[in-house]
């Protein structure tokens, strides 16, 4: 049962990390899920810039744990993604083409919000 558990996180775990990715878009279509996905960007941000842990990394070792096996090695990012997704080089090239989606994002459903209100304000005749 614990590497089915290991698994569903891990799986749990990219979603979220494209949901961190991708979310803002989804604003673009339902504004007000953009206070969630500010919450996911800003954790995705502490957890990756300070020693803060991921707490779908530490549920996951824990099942890896319960398996007889240890952490994950170098952590979810090291293992799964840097060097197996993209060359561990291109880090930095990934992290700001992820910023500039972000951007994009909430530039995006900045402009669709407020084209929203100006319409309910200024109705078309």
């Amino acid at each position: 049962m614990a590497a089915v558990l290991a698994t569903a996180t891990t799986i749990v775990h990219f979603v979220a990390l494209l949901y961190i990715g991708l979310g803002g878009f989804l604003a673009w279509k339902w504004p007000k899920t953009v206070f969630v996905h500010v919450f996911f960007a800003a954790w995705g941000v502490v957890v990756n810039v300070t020693s803060v842990p991921c707490p779908l990394t530490t549920l996951e070792n824990h099942f890896r744990h319960q398996q007889g096996l240890g952490d994950l090695p170098g952590g979810f990012n090291e293992h799964y993604i840097i060097g197996v997704l993209f060359p561990e080089g291109y880090i930095h090239v990934v992290a700001l083409f992820a910023l500039a989606l972000l951007i994009v994002s909430y530039v995006g459903a900045y402009l669709l919000w407020r084209k929203r209100l100006m319409d309910v304000m200024v109705p078309a005749q």
